[in-house]
């Protein structure tokens, strides 16, 4: 009978563990041996401080390509003076562990010398879905940097399908209207949003609630729901998010916005019978901005 020793459990493990690649011809080469090998290839763009959510979205990948990257980087350029740049959680050990546990194929962490060198100059100012007066009202440069360094991860990698979540659905939303607009050769799939048992949709920012924070921070989904079945029950659009903005601003939010919007489109909607509806949320708790949605 074989007996395994410490020793080869040890390289065993080691031998999972995926690989990171920060070199650009590094990664082209890799991602060449995949082709020549007929294999395809899906990309999960992610900034890190990986949670559940995003071990979804890699599990999503993998059924839908031979192989899988998963990309790490915080972008500056999406960050305003005002926003959480600097305390951002970066956290690429850990997530590197997890994502060996996942049996990713690469990691793709670039550093912002790499994807923004001294003479970079070019930048996609998105439209359609990313003037829909929502985060764009808010956070004016956040589409467009998102779009910009969407497309070079996707240039990049060249994945056939890159997977996004439905948290971020105005971004998701734009990211599909760039790829087609663009004619880059890729799939975007989104992947449903993970929640807490209580509702909460997980996000990196959910760190820095505090526990108080953290009980009231579900009245978002709960509000969301029930709006949505109020319409769905035949109530008026615009009383049914009237009274869910007065809710959630009742549990202590500061809320930038909660709109009936086209869920493909993101046009304003006013009556179901205009098409399939989103409801779309951004609030406030204490200095932590949460967003959510869901489908009517």
């Amino acid at each position: 009978m074989m007996v395994t020793t410490a020793i080869e459990r040890t390289n065993a493990h080691m031998a999972r563990r995926v690989r990171v690649v920060r070199d650009l011809a590094v990664l082209r080469r890799a991602t060449a041996r995949y082709r020549l090998a007929g294999e395809t290839i899906a990309l999960v763009p992610t900034m890190g401080a990986l949670h559940a959510g995003h071990l979804f979205l890699v599990r999503l990948a993998r059924r839908k390509a031979d192989r899988v990257i998963v990309s790490i980087f915080v972008n500056p350029t999406q960050f305003a003076p005002h926003e959480d740049l600097a305390t951002y959680p970066r956290t690429l050990a850990t997530d590197v562990a997890a994502l060996s546990e996942l049996e990713v194929d690469l990691v793709w962490a670039p550093s912002v010398a790499v994807m923004y060198p001294p003479d970079f100059a070019t930048r996609i100012t998105p439209q359609g879905p990313a003037e829909a007066g929502l985060e764009d009202r808010f956070r004016p440069h956040f589409l467009g940097a998102v779009a910009t360094v969407v497309a070079k991860l996707l240039m990049q990698c060249r994945p056939d399908v890159a997977v996004f979540g439905e948290k971020d659905y105005q971004q998701l939303k734009v990211v599909t209207q760039m790829a087609k607009d663009l004619a880059i050769p890729v799939r975007i799939v989104p992947g449903r949003t993970v929640r807490e048992k209580d509702g909460l949709a997980l996000s990196s920012r959910n760190a820095y609630l505090d526990p108080a924070q953290r009980t009231v921070a579900p009245t978002l989904y709960r509000v969301l729901c029930d709006c949505a079945e109020k319409i769905k029950a035949g109530q008026g659009i615009d009383a049914a998010t009237a009274e869910g903005r007065r809710a959630i601003e009742q549990s202590g939010f500061a809320v930038d916005y909660l709109e009936a919007r086209h869920a493909e489109t993101l046009e304003p909607i006013r009556s179901p019978k205009d098409g399939p509806i989103r409801l779309l949320v951004a609030a406030k708790l204490g200095t932590t901005r949460l967003i959510d949605n869901v489908a009517v």
